[in-house]
Formats: structure tokens, sequence, C-alpha cells
């Protein structure tokens, strides 16, 4: 998998350490860290299959659920024209356990307009004390909510 940092919403990677960014609160909604800009309104969905694989890096505590959201806006502080393009749905808090992985399909954004802003947002319903998220934009390579896991300790000859 190759990442690009610019297309990183939310957490960070230095070197080989991924940090999430930290999603608590009561009721609310919190946006991703970073915004995409496109630099002009349009779809880059078209032609191209993306998704924005989502990672718990920290378990969550308190609260009901949260809800992970793709959505489109007309300004960087994603609060003018905000379009909900996909969701993940109420996750139980219960099931947000590190290494958990939601996937936020991607697509045509058609039959909304084209904004120029794209940014995750999370609902969080009750109050969250703890957890933390990594997301990014990404080709679709086969990439599901269901992590695949791989023998460890095999050599190539």
């Amino acid at each position: 998998m190759i990442l690009d940092n610019n297309a990183i919403f939310s957490g960070s990677i230095v070197g080989s350490t991924v940090t999430g960014q930290t999603v608590t609160g009561t009721n609310t909604t919190v946006t991703s860290t970073n915004v995409y800009d496109l630099q002009t309104a349009r779809d880059i969905m078209k032609g191209d299959n993306l998704v924005v694989p989502i990672e718990v890096v920290t378990s969550f505590s308190g609260g009901t659920s949260v809800q992970a959201q793709l959505v489109q806006a007309d300004d960087a502080g994603i609060s003018t024209n905000v379009q909900v393009l996909s969701t993940t749905g109420a996750t139980p808090i219960a099931n947000l356990t590190a290494g958990t992985r939601l996937v936020l399909e991607g697509g045509r954004v058609d039959p909304y307009p084209n904004r120029r802003y794209l940014a995750v947002q999370y609902v969080i319903v009750g109050t969250v004390a703890a957890g933390a998220l990594f997301a990014s934009l990404q080709p679709n390579q086969g990439i599901s909510d269901v992590p695949e896991n791989y023998a460890s300790g095999f050599q190539v000859l």
C-alpha cells in the first residue's frame, strides 16, 4: 500500500509510527484533522474506485456509537454546503477496538454537485472518553473492512 501524505484525513505517519486522531466528545461531530483540497470543484471519483479505510489506532471507551462520513463542502472549514457522500452507519463502541477497520466506499458523486473540499466527519453518540482513528484516501485495491492476516516467519528463496 502506498499512502499519499496529502490524502491522509485523520492521524499521521512519522517513520513507521502511525498515530491516530483522537475522536472524543459528547453527542458531537468531529471533523478530520486534515481536509483534502481539490483546488477546484470536481468529482475525483469519476473513473476511479477510491475508498477511505479507517483504522482504530486506540480502542474506544464510553459513549454509544461512532459513525464515519465522507463529506464534501465548498469551504475548508467543512461548514458550507456540506454533502455526505458515504457513511459507515453507526458502529457500537464495543466494536471499535484497536485494529478494527471500517471502510468508506468512494464512488461517483453524481447526482450531487461537485465541491472543492473533502473530509471525514465522525458523528459521536453519547460521551466518548477515548479513541483514535487513522483515515486516508486510497485507490480501492481489494480493501475491505476485514483486515487480512498472513502467516509470518516465512522466507522467500
